[in-house]
């Protein structure tokens, strides 16, 4: 069985760092984007099993990327986690009405992120 793929799409490097070398310890491959247009982009080229959306970018936001994906024929059924600094509750709400499958609030740690993207892979029955 192949590792799941999974595309990090946030603007700011030391989070995309981090987030990648957590996956990839946990056994993920790990593909990254520093916007949300070069997510797309990414995503298109090599559909990822899952997206970890970061919401405040420059250009593009995260909630607009997840509902592109959401639109998208291709990307439709591609699990988006949003991972964000944004905690009101009403941040929360419009990330999921957006179409995210899950939202995790920035700082979070390392066993908590790995246990929710892996927990949102078996909802989905993709892992």
């Amino acid at each position: 069985m192949n590792p799941p793929v999974a595309l990090v799409v946030d603007d700011d490097p030391d989070i995309r760092g981090v987030v990648v070398y957590i996956l990839e310890r946990a056994g993920f491959v790990v593909h990254c984007a520093q916007d949300g247009e070069a997510g797309l982009i990414a995503a298109m080229a090599e559909p990822p099993d899952l997206v970890l959306l970061d919401w405040m970018m420059p250009g593009m936001s995260g909630v607009e990327v997840c509902r592109a994906l959401r639109a998208s024929d291709q990307l439709g059924s591609v699990l988006v986690i949003m991972l964000t600094a944004k905690a009101q509750e009403p941040d929360v709400q419009l990330g999921i009405d957006a179409g995210a499958d899950d939202y995790i609030v920035k700082p979070f740690s390392p066993r908590a992120l790995v246990d929710q993207v892996q927990a949102v892979l078996q909802r989905s029955a993709v892992h």
